[in-house]
């Protein structure tokens, strides 16, 4: 509003600005077949671009974990308000690390994607009935054809690069997660676009999806990240319990080869002092069947221990359980064409108000300061 329209009455103020509104609209109004010309151009544009994206598949898993017992105290009741509130208050109040709020962060890890890089999955590709993710990100992975305008600066630079460079002695084609080079990073960095976790605060359901060009290669990738993350979380939730289990085995095996030993100790005095009817004799037989004895209880009880630290590892163990399987996508999930066309259209529109509205405008005000810094040119000169 002008400082004029701030003098008025507010009822006379608003109703300068209603006209004003009204000339605005108006002014659109008779320039209405110069903006469908350009709503007509930008439908045209969308529809160039959407066709020119090239199709890709999501498939999907939904998965539901077993939280760790310790998560399940007193403040059970606590938790399941705060969940309901979309607040979760039971990844600090265990001893368990791996909650699912760090499974977005465990899949995009280096270690992860380069684990999943040398991964074979089947594809419906011309001539070729599976192939590495490596292989299908590098070869069988096109791009908008504008990705190569823009990126030929990029490839010119590399070229260039590449020529005056020293030759990098060949590798054994392995990818070392601790030193990986820019190919490699960027092909990691790619793979995570594509492989994606999503976690419902609430309910604790975890989404995992892969994206790729190819449907069945969608599939089986996010059937293979399911299963390594499913290893990853039991890896890291028995560990304690296998470590255990393997250091009872340990003392079990040690306390049979004593049992063992005092065995074949007592088994050979029995024979050697066989119709012997000596004092001494018969001592060393007690004293050697009461070790037998004795070596007998202790490897017992040890092999007790291995059974309870087997069912401690069973116990441990998660349970995951598949609330949705992963299917072969029928339709696309990129590009969303209508939304591009949407788009498109609307900026066309945009653009198409703003250029009524404000370029004329602008170009009368600039023509007519060149026409005022004639005239001083001019009278200056006549002073002159």
């Amino acid at each position: 509003m002008t400082q004029e329209n701030r003098d008025l009455p507010v009822s006379q103020a608003e109703e300068e600005q209603e006209i004003d509104l009204l000339e605005l609209a108006s002014k659109l109004w008779d320039s209405r077949r110069f903006i469908v010309k350009w709503a007509i151009w930008g439908a045209v544009i969308g529809l160039v671009v959407a066709f020119s994206i090239p199709k890709e598949f999501t498939a999907t898993v939904k998965l539901a974990p077993e939280l760790g017992s310790a998560k399940s105290g007193g403040s059970g009741g606590l938790a399941a308000l705060a969940s309901m509130a979309g607040v979760n208050l039971n990844q600090s109040s265990g001893v368990d690390a791996v909650y699912p709020e760090l499974y977005p962060d465990i899949v995009s890890s280096v270690p992860f994607a380069v684990g999943l890089l040398s991964v074979e999955l089947p594809t419906n590709i011309e001539d070729t009935d599976s192939a590495t993710v490596e292989t299908i990100l590098n070869d069988h992975t096109s791009s908008p054809w504008w990705g190569f305008i823009t990126g030929a600066p990029g490839m010119i630079i590399g070229g260039i690069k590449s020529i005056f460079a020293d030759k990098e002695e060949e590798g054994d084609g392995t990818i070392n997660p601790n030193h990986l080079t820019a190919e490699q990073t960027l092909l990691v960095e790619a793979l995570n676009q594509r492989v994606g976790v999503n976690v419902d605060t609430k309910t604790q359901v975890v989404t995992l999806s892969a994206t790729m060009q190819d449907a069945v290669a969608a599939t089986a990738l996010v059937d293979t990240v399911t299963l390594r993350l499913q290893d990853y979380i039991k890896t890291y939730r028995t560990e304690k319990a296998r470590s255990d289990l393997e250091y009872a085995r340990k003392i079990n095996d040690e306390a049979r080869e004593e049992y063992y030993k005092a065995q074949r100790k007592y088994a050979t005095a029995a024979d050697r002092n066989q119709g012997l009817s000596t004092r001494s004799a018969s001592i060393e037989l007690e004293r050697l069947q009461n070790e037998s004895q004795l070596a007998f209880s202790l490897y017992n009880n040890t092999a007790q221990q291995v059974k309870m630290a087997e069912a401690k590892v069973q116990e441990s163990t998660p349970v995951f359980a598949v609330v949705q399987p992963s299917t072969v996508p029928v339709k696309a999930s990129k590009p969303r064409k209508a939304l591009i066309l949407v788009g498109f259209v609307f900026l066309a529109v945009v653009a198409a108000c703003a250029y009524i509205l404000f370029v004329p405008g602008l170009i009368a005000s600039f023509k007519e300061k060149k026409q005022e810094m004639d005239k001083d040119k001019v009278d200056k000169n006549t002073e002159v």
